[in-house]
């Protein structure tokens, strides 16, 4: 006997708010590779917050412009520079909310100064996504570092009180 092989439309729907998160979490990638901070309204909203843990000091930015300004003047340093994306984790329904999301993106930059200094960094990202107006958004980035590939290298504890049923 063949298992049924029906497709409920929830099970639909989870995979369409699953895709759509990817593209967006892909989106960012492309927009600060290419370093198109105009582009950041396409995936975050006036109200985002980005933290970030950088392991000696923590930042806090409210808003796509707050975010860019910040994201742009780092970027400033690399003549060369690339976002990759590792892998993903996504949790639909955070909190019984069905416009809610959270997720968890695995990272890595490479880059280049102007030098010929090559560094690559790898990080986490702890997100919450909301879905407004029929599509989803960044809400709050929660941003760790995770290891530094430069001469020393070094690496860091993993942030594991951070759980996706439990972010911001």
């Amino acid at each position: 006997m063949s298992p049924d092989r029906s497709i409920d439309a929830q099970r639909i729907a989870d995979a369409v708010d699953h895709s759509e998160i990817r593209r967006l979490q892909d989106a960012y990638a492309d927009i600060v590779t290419r370093r198109r901070w105009n582009e950041l309204g396409e995936v975050f909203l006036d109200s985002t917050i980005l933290e970030l843990d950088l392991r000696g000091t923590t930042k806090r930015f409210v808003g796509r412009e707050a975010i860019g300004g910040f994201i742009d003047e780092a970027l400033r340093q690399f003549e060369f520079f690339q976002f990759g994306i590792l892998g993903t984790r996504i949790r639909l329904c955070a909190g019984g909310d069905t416009d809610a999301a959270a997720g968890r993106m695995y990272m890595t930059e490479r880059r280049q100064t102007a030098d010929g200094h090559w560094s690559q960094i790898y990080g986490v990202y702890h997100d919450r996504f909301t879905r407004r107006d029929g599509r989803w958004w960044f809400a709050h980035r929660i941003y760790h570092s995770l290891a530094r590939r430069d001469l020393p290298a070094v690496v860091f504890e993993f942030p594991h009180h951070l759980d996706l049923d439990a972010l911001p």
